[in-house]
């Protein structure tokens, strides 16, 4: 039998590398996204942890459709999808965002999330004909703290991901498919350390457990939503967020 097969998208760092690496130890086929990081993404494949590396811009919206398509030519099954990729625009108050900015915003953190699930459900859905499967959105606390003062753009989008995230559980509930989503709180990857220097510092005082979390972490909450563990689990908001 042929192991099963799990996409993450943006998998070549941070967060999506931690869920790559945590996904081919339980045993999945692991196809990565990547945009601009190839030499991470060539890394991960050479050590195993990913099967195929993929360059695709998620703010183009035929990438949905042909990325999926190549990860069906090449393993003929896709068990889990993980919608990792996003953005955060520039990082401060409402004053600074533009439209521009908005609108590849939305097409990374909602558009491509959205067109990526609707490819996994033709795939996927036992009405279908399909096996049944998973769907991850990995979102973030900011949906529901706001980012106020600081990205109040990102959280709209991430809550917009939530939204879909609850209507689509709803909807595939009886297809055989999962639809759960991770928010991830203050976790140290380059997307945090180079969005707005000292953050990190400033912002750990104001989490209970008084720490940062790891990439390694999150990606253990999305192995378990994507395992028979959790097979009574569905439109469910799992935070990973040491308390805030």
């Amino acid at each position: 039998m042929s192991s099963p097969v799990m996409l993450v998208t943006g998998g070549s760092r941070g967060i999506g590398a931690g869920i790559a690496v945590a996904a081919s130890a339980a045993g999945y086929d692991v196809a990565i996204t990547y945009e601009t990081s190839q030499q991470a993404a060539d890394d991960l494949v050479a050590a195993g942890h990913a099967s195929i590396a993929i360059c695709s811009d998620a703010a183009d919206s035929a990438s949905a459709a042909t990325t999926f398509a190549a990860v069906l030519d090449r393993f003929g099954r896709v068990d889990a999808l993980i919608n990792n990729a996003g953005g955060g625009g520039a990082y401060g108050g409402i004053d600074i965002v533009g439209a521009e900015m908005l609108t590849r915003l939305w097409a990374v953190n909602i558009t491509a999330p959205f067109l990526y699930a609707q490819a996994a459900v033709a795939h996927m859905s036992t009405d279908h004909g399909g096996r049944g499967g998973n769907i991850v959105n990995i979102t973030s606390k900011a949906a529901v703290l706001g980012g106020a003062g600081e990205w109040v753009h990102y959280a709209a989008s991430k809550g917009a991901l939530e939204t879909m995230t609850t209507g689509l559980a709803k909807e595939v509930a009886t297809q055989g498919i999962r639809v759960n989503a991770v928010r991830p709180g203050l976790i140290v990857t380059d997307f945090d350390r180079d969005l707005a220097p000292g953050r990190t510092e400033r912002m750990r005082t104001m989490i209970p457990m008084q720490r940062t979390g790891s990439a390694a972490e999150v990606a253990a909450a999305v192995i378990w939503l994507c395992s028979d563990a959790a097979s009574y689990t569905t439109g469910a908001f799992l935070d990973v967020s040491g308390g805030r």
